[in-house]
C-alpha cells in the first residue's frame, strides 16, 4: 500500500503513478495530493515517475493533530524521498507546498533533487514587520484565521472558488471551468482536518523562509499568475530575486488555480523544464 510511516509514528498516503524520472509534487493548503490529477497524468504519458503526498490531516493521511510546522512537514518530505529511494527528483510545490519544499531545502539540502518549481508560491515572509516591510499586516491574518474559526465550509467556499479562480470571466479558459470541477475543490478542501487547516494557515503565516532561499542551489523554475488574489504577484518577484539563477514566468491572465486554468500551458512548462 501507498503509505509510510513517519518518525513520531504517522501513517502518511501518497500516489505513484508512472515509471521513470521522479516528480514529487506537494500541494497547497487544504488540498491533497488529488489536486494534481491533471499534471500527475498527462506528464505519466510522459514517460515520467509522479508522486503527490498527503501532507498529514490532509486526504487519505493521518490527523495525528500535532506536527503541522513547517519544520516537521519538511521532514515529512525527507522522509517520503527516502522512503522511496528517490533521487534526481524534480520537486514541485504549489502555494502552502512551496513554503514546505523551500524549508524541505533548508533543512536537508538538495542531494536528492535535481530541479525545483514553485508554482503560485507564497514564500518569503507573509507577515510584516520592522525587517520585512513588504509584508502583509498582521491583521489580515487575524481576520482570516477568525473567519475559519467562524464559519470554516463558507470561508473555504470563497477562497477555493471566488477568491482562487479570481478574475475568471477574463479567462478564456473559464469555460472549462465545470460548476462539477469547482465542487471537487470544495470537497477536497472540506476532506481536511479543521485542525490541520487552521495550525497550517497558521505555520504560513508566521513563518518566515527568507533564510531558505540560500539553499537553493539547483535549477529553479517560478510560475505566478499576475492576478492571483491569494498570493500576490510580489511574493513571486521577491522569491526570484532571492533564489540565485531562477527563472521566473509570468501568465499575465491567470490567478492562483492556474495548474486548473491553465493546465495545459504549466504542464508544457513543466515538461520542458524537467527535460532541460
Amino acid at each position: 500500500m501507498p503509505y509510510f510511516e513517519t518518525n513520531d509514528h504517522s501513517s502518511l498516503y501518497y500516489r505513484d503513478w508512472g515509471q521513470g524520472a521522479p516528480v514529487v509534487f506537494i500541494n497547497s493548503i487544504v488540498l491533497s495530493g488529488a489536486m494534481w490529477e491533471y499534471q500527475m497524468l498527462p506528464l505519466c504519458d510522459q514517460g515520467l515517475r509522479c508522486i503527490a503526498l498527503d501532507r498529514r490531516g490532509h486526504g487519505r493521511s493521518d490527523d495525528p493533530g500535532r506536527g503541522y510546522d513547517m519544520n516537521t512537514l519538511a521532514d515529512d518530505i525527507a522522509q517520503l524521498l527516502e522512503h522511496l529511494d528517490l533521487n534526481e527528483v524534480t520537486l514541485i510545490g504549489q502555494s502552502m507546498g512551496c513554503a514546505e519544499v523551500s524549508r524541505y531545502l533548508g533543512r536537508h539540502g538538495t542531494s536528492r533533487l535535481a530541479r525545483v518549481a514553485l508554482i503560485g508560491t507564497v514564500t518569503p515572509c507573509l507577515l510584516r514587520s520592522e525587517d520585512n516591510p513588504e509584508g502583509a499586516p498582521r491583521e489580515i491574518f487575524e481576520a482570516h484565521v477568525a473567519a475559519q474559526l467562524a464559519d470554516r465550509p463558507h470561508y473555504n467556499r470563497m477562497v477555493a472558488i471566488d477568491d482562487y479562480f479570481g478574475l475568471a470571466s477574463r479567462w478564456p479558459e473559464q469555460e472549462f471551468i465545470s460548476a462539477e470541477m469547482k465542487q471537487w475543490l470544495v470537497r477536497l478542501v472540506l476532506e481536511t482536518s479543521p485542525r490541520a487547516n487552521i495550525e497550517c494557515f497558521r505555520a504560513l503565516w508566521l513563518d518566515d523562509f527568507r533564510q531558505d532561499m540560500q539553499a537553493f542551489n539547483v535549477p529553479t523554475l517560478i510560475i505566478h499568475g499576475a492576478l492571483d488574489h491569494n498570493a500576490p504577484l510580489l511574493c513571486a518577484q521577491r522569491t526570484a530575486r532571492a533564489i540565485k539563477g531562477s527563472q521566473l514566468k509570468i501568465y499575465e491572465d491567470a490567478a492562483h488555480a492556474l495548474y486548473l486554468t491553465h493546465k495545459d500551458r504549466l504542464n508544457e512548462d513543466l515538461l520542458t523544464f524537467i527535460r532541460s
